[in-house]
């Protein structure tokens, strides 16, 4: 399926439209979100984990597929709930009626108990360099939304897609953000659909990895949003940033602004710190996964926003409720949750 022209003029005009629609209303509140990951063998059932979740004042959960047992668990609590379809589910999403099947058969059964708020196409599509996977994603997104507005349900559900933060290009300083330009076209006819959409951009930012690859450059008070802090001067813009989560997400939207669009949310959708791993990973402890978790909810609570995008609150979902023993790669995969399977916390946060 060939993608629309992202620079048609139909399209900009639009833009504007809902540019000058969208200063009317009110900046999205800010909220604590947690990743509830299911690569475990010995992880409890989902009304047990609901309590955990419930026990840290997370009022959003993404899931990485459409748990039928965990969507049900959610009902009647009110929390915001973001379900997936999984890669290998998106072809045959091409097809708009396969597509209305799967909002039939996921999402409609469980509402309205639970508050499903978020459908994701895929987790981190760009990132798996497969032009074929890259190419199912966007007619996925439109036709998974078309469903929706059959439903009557485009107002309540919106339609999504969670991006690795290597879509990056250039990220320092700030203002100097841009996305890779092997990636530039397919992320503009993102960004139309999110506009057109009313849906926030969704990127994974995970200041552990700058941390560890460049330790000797970066404050490790700086990235787990520790005090004191020197912090760092945007050269350009003259903004301060006291920590290095802030600096990344303006990049994002410092990229997004330099491609001639309106403000678009950006909400951080996986981030967190690993509390064990190997003897060469610099940066893991116990204490800086309480601190920059910690210091992540606080701020979020105090309704903190970003130097660029003062008027735009943070939401943050914190990656992962559980540590997760089947979780493939290096021994920190297994190791970003807040709880072990068992239900007793990894380390203490407020």
């Amino acid at each position: 399926m060939e993608l629309p022209s992202s620079h048609s003029t139909p399209i900009r005009v639009i833009l504007l439209m809902i540019s000058v629609f969208s200063m009317l209303n009110p900046p999205a509140e800010a909220a604590l979100g947690i990743n509830y990951g299911q690569l475990g063998n010995d992880l409890p059932p989902p009304d047990q984990a609901v309590k955990l979740i419930k026990s840290i004042g997370a009022t959003r959960v993404k899931i990485f597929d459409a748990n039928p047992a965990i969507i049900q668990a959610l009902a009647n609590t009110d929390i915001e709930l973001g379900v997936m379809v999984k890669n290998d589910e998106m072809g045959p999403l091409g097809n708009l009626d396969a597509a209305l099947a799967w909002v039939n058969k996921n999402v409609v059964p469980f509402l309205p108990a639970t508050n499903i708020t978020t459908i994701a196409i895929g987790n981190e599509i760009l990132a798996q360099n497969d032009p074929a996977l890259a190419g199912n994603l966007f007619p996925a997104m439109q036709n998974v939304y078309a469903a929706l507005t059959q439903l009557g349900l485009q107002k309540q559900i919106f339609v999504t897609t969670p991006h690795a933060y290597n879509i990056m290009g250039a990220s320092y300083p700030p203002s100097a953000g841009a996305f890779r330009q092997d990636m530039l076209e397919i992320i503009k006819h993102i960004l139309d659909f999110c506009v057109l959409t009313r849906a926030p951009f969704w990127v994974n930012v995970y200041p552990f990895f700058v941390y560890k690859d460049n330790s000797k450059d970066v404050d490790i008070n700086y990235a787990t949003f520790r005090t004191p802090v020197a912090g760092v001067d945007d050269p350009a813009t003259k903004l301060h940033y006291d920590n290095l989560l802030f600096a990344q997400v303006d990049a994002v939207h410092a990229a997004i602004a330099s491609l001639g669009y309106p403000q678009i949310p950006v909400h951080v959708t996986e981030t967190g710190w690993p509390s064990a791993g190997d003897p060469t990973d610099i940066g893991v402890s116990y204490n800086n996964a309480a601190s920059f978790n910690g210091n992540l909810k606080k701020l979020v609570a105090a309704g903190k926003t970003t130097p660029f995008r003062p008027n735009s609150e943070l939401v943050a979902y914190i990656f992962a409720l559980f540590n997760e023993n089947m979780k493939t790669g290096p021994t920190i995969e297994k190791n970003f949750g807040l709880f072990y399977p068992n239900g007793t916390a990894v380390y203490t946060i407020n």
